[in-house]
């Protein structure tokens, strides 16, 4: 199953996305949107950086391992 998003009301009022993976596992929560269509327009814009998006690893290098060289285009 392909993952999904869900739209939900934001404990501060206003709307959240929270986006599941195929497992159902949530993967990202969203800012607070104020609008039903402004959370929409989230989507699509997740949606398109999702798609071309490069990985920026700011993380620091104490971990052995390290990402995968097609996914480490960022990286100095």
């Amino acid at each position: 199953m392909a993952g999904y998003f869900e739209l939900i009301n934001a404990p501060e009022g206003g709307y959240q996305l929270r986006l599941r993976g195929g497992n159902g596992e949530i993967i990202a929560l969203s800012v607070r949107y104020p609008t039903k269509q402004a959370a929409a327009a989230g989507v699509s814009q997740t949606r398109e950086v999702a798609a071309s998006g490069l990985i920026r690893d700011l993380s620091s290098e104490l971990e052995s391992n390290s990402l995968p060289e097609a996914a480490d285009e960022t990286r100095n």
